[in-house]
């Protein structure tokens, strides 16, 4: 699995970073997390707000930071 956390580097960008590695070290699940910050690669998901998440080339999340929730949902298969 391939998670993406788009963001050019603002605070509300390193929590979501942050929480997504907590996240999947806490479940266990193999994980590479990547951090995007150039602006043009991020547009290129159809991306304007960030902080996003993508995982598998699929965004998940634009413009907030989400929920450990969600993410376990996302990252369980």
């Amino acid at each position: 699995m391939k998670i993406k956390v788009l963001g050019p580097g603002c605070a509300r960008c390193h929590q979501t970073e942050q929480l997504v590695r907590e996240t999947v070290a806490e479940a266990g699940v193999e994980a590479e997390i990547e951090k995007v910050t150039e602006v043009m690669k991020i547009a290129q998901y159809g991306v304007f707000g960030t902080p996003a998440v993508v995982i598998d080339e699929e965004v998940k999340s634009v413009g907030r930071i989400p929920k450990k929730e969600e993410i376990l949902k996302w990252i369980k298969k």
